[in-house]
């Protein structure tokens, strides 16, 4: 399912997202709070996370992204009513 939904729409509701985020899963708020929204075509979401990776101590959280991805997904859904696919830039 494909959305009008624009980059800068989404940018503008992101936090809203991310506050549901928090809500339901503490852990993939933090794996996802850094993350700069790079592209959005209205199904797929790509992420930049070069920003936080400069602090690479304590922020690199790749590996644990794969896997709280669906809460993500979940809440993009709840606050936007969108289904979307989700990417990280390399």
């Amino acid at each position: 399912m494909s959305t009008n939904l624009s980059l800068t729409e989404l940018r503008a509701q992101w936090n809203q997202v991310l506050d549901h985020l928090e809500s339901q899963d503490r852990v993939a708020w933090i794996a996802y709070f850094d993350a700069r929204l790079a592209e959005f075509d209205g199904t797929k979401l790509i992420l930049d996370f070069s920003d936080a990776r400069k602090l690479a101590g304590g922020h690199e959280y790749s590996p644990a992204r794969i896997k709280l991805q669906n809460s993500l997904k979940a809440s993009v859904l709840e606050v936007l009513g969108i289904v979307i696919e989700v990417e990280e830039l390399a």
